[in-house]
């Protein structure tokens, strides 16, 4: 090609040759005529050609960093930037420019990069990708700053606005509540930041500032935005106990060796169901991912992740405090202190929560109100940047409930908040926790280590209406966890890859729980359940041409538990009676190997479809409650989950819709089975299918009004499931603590004037408590609102939840035959709230 190119040349020399000759004939002797010399031929070599094509290449001598008011312009030197043009996008907390037909060209060298040039930037960094085209990043501190492109006399200019907390308008400037300008939602559901619109998973993200509107502080309120997903404390008054179901999937069975729901703050898993009463507080974003996910996380989960995030300490000095006073001498205070110990390098976060209540239960019996609630709870995290690849924090949380009677009525009482109880009782839950994370975030690939410990403990007292009383002297659980993963840096694209390690070792012990039953005696169990669970997973995602990616992922998990277990009858003089033979370091074991596999594809920049095809698993166990060797001992748990699903965003993310379809068809699904007085014991092994729908809708129809909706259907129903010890047939019946529907409307209003509005709107289809299907709570719905004035430093608002004071009951039970029990939910509160920044 290079010699036709180079005869073409000559042949065009040639012709403009004759052609000037032929002209120079005819001009007058004062005209000049133009000799061969003069004339500018193409090049006739290919060293000359090349030399033409570099010249078409637009060079860049030089970046230069100018601090601006709003941030920072960073200026690429060159004469030509009007040529210059660049395709953008954002890839976690990163800006990424691309830009074609450029090459960096400066005397020291062909690459830039500068570190922190401004607060609420990491660094800039510029390299030459290849011989014509370069990439200009500008890593935010915790999010994507915002970039504009225009050209100067200097050259192509890039006008960064940082976006970080840090970094937004001064209190002076901003209200207490004011949000964020619009920006991709980013997410690390599969342990990388990335859009959630692009993430292949049925994932509900609530962000920060709908943290703060919506009043978020309980996992109750986490499954109160998220469809499918049911959260409800047992007892009226009381949080001894919490009952969930998601996806049909429900932790009735307390006595398995793990939830099917994982729970996480701050990369902690939290252990056992009757452990979840937490106190949250100072959270950054929230992100609940329904279906098995087995290959991103160190926990295993078949029904899904709750994914806690909190605020990180940052070097920018913050201070924030909020107070309410409502219904019932209901009062809570929250702080948050944020500032830097070391200027760029160490940073120290700290918060704190108090919250109380009276109770709103008459006591008949005594004249008293009982049902008190009393939390305190409080954060920290020292964070060490040595240096921009590394991260090192160190995070504990602490928090004490001492709760009044956790108060149980009959199934159809005259009024639920009357009742006639002989003993008062009590909750208390003490936890504390610990853990190290070190983070290495370097150009080749992510590494990230978390050290974990958590220690709980429980004491309860729970009187039933009939007399009878659990006594629970204490239960208490240590959790040692450690988690290490490798994975792909931020900057790959096509091939992403994720390795991990796990480890967890938990000691749960029931110290001494007993129960009176009038007329029948005094019982008392312990039990001292160990397990060590040791797993390795991965994850590989591979674009295979630009719309289509697929991607597959495989876990290994192996565990082994030893249980010590006794079940004895106390006598009048204190002495105990063996009901059944000790169980002494009865052990089992439990290996599997867990895939996940799917694929997504772009049908267009606003609509994505993906396919997920999972296996949940949850491993066999020892039940320390068994009345006999016989029933000691539970099989291993396995779930097919399919699941297809649409994403889409229009109007420049001012429309979001979202939709899954969904099927789980579990193996051995462990219940928790009931004899016909209604006391449990043994877990059974039995086959469960559910199939549902999810949608959610997020929508900004004018400045200011915001309206967030969501709809999910499930039909969860037992396969094969025939009650040993009743002798009933419970096939086809429906599983208990999966509502038929749930849905949630939420419309907001923020005025430039500072006017703040909001209606939510939750609604419930039919709830079985009981494997029967006799204990119901029919459809209902639920209204909460608040209303407040926004000011540059401060925010006052009030509040009602309940706003109709609906009737609806938690959990229900049918001991004692034949009235049953029932814990109702909170009737209506109201009050009166402050928050304030500084």
């Amino acid at each position: 090609m290079r010699k036709l190119y180079l005869l073409g040349n000559l042949g065009l020399a040639i012709i403009l040759t004759i052609f000037i000759n032929q002209q120079a004939l005819a001009v007058t002797k004062e005209d000049q005529i133009p000799q061969i010399s003069d004339i500018k031929l193409p090049h006739t070599s290919v060293k000359e050609w090349l030399a033409q094509q570099e010249q078409s290449t637009i060079l860049i001598t030089g970046i230069k960093l100018n601090q601006t008011a709003s941030g920072l312009e960073v200026v690429l030197e060159t004469s030509a930037s009007d040529n210059l043009q660049a395709t953008t996008k954002i890839e976690g907390n990163s800006f990424i420019a691309n830009i074609p037909n450029a090459q960096l060209r400066f005397a020291s060298g062909n690459t830039f990069r500068q570190e922190k040039p401004v607060a609420g930037i990491t660094e800039v960094l510029a390299a030459n990708q290849d011989a014509n085209s370069i990439q200009i990043t500008v890593v935010g501190t915790t999010q994507a700053p915002k970039v504009e492109l225009f050209d100067s006399n200097e050259g192509l200019v890039l006008g960064v606005t940082p976006t970080t907390s840090e970094t937004q308008p001064s209190a002076d400037s901003q209200k207490p509540n004011e949000p964020d300008p619009d920006i991709e939602l980013v997410v690390t559901a599969q342990k990388r930041p990335e859009n959630a619109q692009n993430v292949p998973i049925s994932v509900t993200v609530i962000p920060r500032q709908e943290i703060e509107d919506a009043q978020i502080d309980s996992l109750i309120d986490i499954a109160n935005q998220t469809p499918n997903f049911n959260f409800l404390p047992t007892s009226s008054g009381g949080t001894e106990f919490s009952n969930y179901s998601l996806r049909g999937l429900n932790n009735q069975n307390f006595l398995t060796a793990q939830d099917s729901v994982a729970f996480y703050i701050d990369d902690i898993p939290i252990d056992y169901n009757g452990f979840l009463d937490l106190a949250l507080l100072d959270l950054e974003q929230i992100e609940v991912l329904r279906g098995p996910q087995s290959t991103l996380y160190g926990r295993n989960s078949s029904g899904g992740v709750v994914n806690i995030i909190s605020r990180q300490a940052t070097p920018e000095p913050e201070t924030r405090v909020s107070a309410s006073y409502g219904r019932y001498n209901s009062r809570e205070f929250q702080f948050s202190l944020n500032d830097a110990l070391v200027d760029d390098k160490l940073s120290l976060r700290i918060a704190g929560a108090y919250r109380g209540q009276d109770g709103f239960i008459k006591n008949l019996a005594t004249g008293n109100e009982i049902g008190e609630r009393s939390r305190l709870a409080a954060r920290a995290q020292l964070l060490w940047t040595p240096t921009s690849d590394w991260t090192v924090s160190f995070n504990s949380y602490n928090s004490f409930t001492d709760d009044g009677n956790p108060t149980y009525n009959k199934l159809n009482p005259p009024d639920p908040f009357e009742v006639n109880l002989k003993t008062e009782g009590y909750s208390k839950l003490d936890t504390n926790t610990q853990a190290l994370k070190i983070g290495y975030n370097g150009e080749g690939f992510r590494a990230t280590s978390i050290t974990a410990r958590r220690f709980t403990r429980q004491e309860n007292v729970v009187p039933g209406s009939t007399g009878a009383v659990q006594i629970i002297d204490g239960i208490d659980s240590t959790l040692l966890t450690q988690e290490l993963r490798f994975q792909s840096p931020e900057t790959a694209e096509r091939f992403q890859w994720l390795l991990g390690g796990y480890y967890e070792s938990r000691n749960f012990n029931v110290g001494d729980a007993q129960t009176d039953f009038p007329g029948f005696g005094r019982f008392r169990r312990t039990g001292d359940d160990n397990r060590q669970t040791y797993a390795v997973f991965g994850q590989v995602d591979y674009q295979l041409i630009e719309p289509l990616t697929v991607f597959a992922g495989l876990r290994y998990e192996s565990s082994d538990a030893s249980s010590d277990s006794t079940y004895e009858s106390v006598n009048a003089d204190g002495t105990l009676t063996p009901l059944r033979p000790a169980l002494n370091n009865e052990k089992v074991s439990n290996n599997a190997l867990i895939p996940r596999f799917g694929l997504k594809y772009q049908l267009n920049p606003n609509l994505m479809g993906y396919v997920t095809i999972a296996e949940g698993y949850r491993p066999g166990g020892l039940n320390y409650r068994a009345n006999s060797e016989a029933e000691l001992r539970f099989g291993e748990e396995k779930t097919w989950s399919y699941e297809v699903g649409l994403k889409s965003s229009w109007l420049n993310n001012r429309l979001i819709a979202n939709l899954s379809v969904f099927h789980n068809d579990v193996n051995n699904y462990q219940v928790l089975q009931y004899d016909q007085s209604g006391l449990f014991g043994s877990v059974k092994n039995v086959d469960l299918k559910a199939t549902g729908v999810e949608f959610e809708l997020t929508a900004k129809p004018a400045k200011g009004f915001d309206l967030i909706a969501s709809f999910g259907y499930v039909n969860s129903e037992y396969k094969n499931y025939f009650n040993s010890d009743t002798g009933v047939d419970l096939s086809n019946n429906q599983v208990p603590l999966a509502p038929q529907f749930i849905y949630n409307l939420t419309a907001q209003y923020r005025s430039p004037g500072g006017l703040f509005a909001r209606a939510e709107l939750r609604g419930y289809g039919i709830t079985y408590f009981d494997d029967n299907n006799q204990i119901k709570q029919e459809p209902y719905a639920l209204v909460n609102a608040r209303i407040g004035y926004e000011a540059k430093k401060y925010g006052i608002y009030l509040y009602a939840n309940n706003l109709f004071d609906t009737r609806y009951i938690t959990s229900g039970y049918s001991f004692p035959v034949p009235d049953g029990t029932a814990g109702f939910g909170d009737p209506v509160t109201y009050g009166v709230q402050i928050k304030a920044n500084f």
